[in-house]
């Protein structure tokens, strides 16, 4: 069964904490009608630190959407291939043994794809799939994982690499005054994760179902409306409680399996803001601690997009991983609004399963 193993995760050098970035909403909007609202929508946020490519005098200018997306194609080569290496080793796998790289990102864009890149740079075989994901947002992370999944169980002797870079900081847009906008300003950190998916072998989570939920007449809630200057984000404020209807969705595919989605072993979930974790406490009746991976992640680094779920996910690794057969769930969340979910077993390589 496809095995997804231990990811690799890297943020950038440069670091702006809670304090500075409140600090930074004071003094840029000192005469904004609803700021003392976005202040305390930030503090709850949770967020206590986030990593960003350039420094922050450099992050709030706007040269321009062109220089924006190099900074981006330069970043991405520059850190992307490092992250690459150590995945591939955590899988104990080269790049000759990789069948498709499956990347995701929404906040810049290339074409050929990093994909092609990485395949010349990093001497894949000419022959490697390639499958660039770029509009699901922060639900790309489990969408590539559950891609993977399938390309896996379509080629069981096949290997798959997950590459996810975000560099959130680059979508920053100083005329954008929304709430929506100035909580994302407080919100959104930048990084960088990648986790190979192996058809044989390979210590980590053996995938064995996954699936998808649209919540019908969202698809407004999370966008990018595009212009001139970039990408610029649009966030409802009733996306915080999209954990309601989406929760059922977690449970019928537990159900489908014959598991109990309230009684699982461990959860790796996308952590956009405080409330969608307590929410998915609360609504799948599961305990708070269940989400510490999850919850970790948004206080260290923020929310890192389609990275979110695989430094979650890493978090379990390094805190030593699970029982063997131990049973979890992983999902990612974002624009449709759409839920990417899969369940699956801790497997142990050096452990036959029962």
């Amino acid at each position: 069964m496809a095995t997804l193993c231990k990811p690799s995760v890297s943020v950038p050098e440069y670091v702006i904490t809670m304090e500075e970035t409140l600090e930074l909403a004071r003094s840029r909007h000192a005469d904004h009608p609803n700021l003392p609202l976005a202040l305390r929508l930030i503090e709850n946020t949770g967020v206590r630190t986030r990593h960003i490519v350039q420094p922050i005098e450099e992050t709030l200018k706007h040269p321009g959407f062109e220089d924006r997306n190099r900074i981006y194609t330069a970043e991405a080569k520059a850190r992307v291939p490092s992250v690459v290496q150590r995945a591939l080793d955590e899988a104990e796998l080269l790049t000759t043994d990789i069948d498709v790289i499956i990347y995701v990102s929404c906040t810049g864009f290339m074409m050929p794809s990093l994909t092609a890149w990485l395949i010349n740079e990093m001497a894949f075989d000419a022959t490697t799939r390639q499958i660039p994901i770029a509009q699901l947002g922060c639900a790309a992370g489990g969408a590539a994982i559950n891609r993977a999944h399938d390309f896996c169980t379509a080629y069981p002797e096949a290997n798959a690499l997950i590459v996810a870079c975000e560099f959130c900081s680059l979508c920053y847009q100083p005329t954008d005054l929304g709430i929506g906008s100035l909580l994302s300003n407080g919100l959104f950190g930048d990084g960088i994760a990648a986790a190979v998916v192996r058809g044989r072998g390979g210590t980590g989570i053996q995938l064995e179902r996954n699936g998808s939920y649209l919540i019908p007449k969202t698809e407004e809630w999370i966008m990018y409306d595009v212009r001139a200057t970039g990408f610029h984000f649009l966030l409802d404020k009733r996306v915080p409680a999209t954990m309601e209807p989406l929760a059922p969705a977690l449970q019928d595919l537990a159900g489908l399996h014959g598991w109990d989605a309230a009684d699982l072993d461990f959860y790796i979930v996308h952590a956009g803001g405080p409330r969608i974790l307590d929410d998915l406490s609360k609504f799948l009746q599961v305990d708070p601690h269940a989400f510490r991976f999850s919850r970790a992640t948004l206080t260290e680094y923020g929310n890192i997009a389609s990275a979110v779920v695989l430094d979650a996910l890493r978090r379990l690794f390094d805190e030593g991983g699970a029982e063997h057969r131990a049973r979890g769930l992983l999902a990612g969340f974002g624009p449709g609004i759409t839920a990417e979910m899969a369940l699956g077993r801790w497997h142990s390589d050096d452990r036959e399963t029962a």
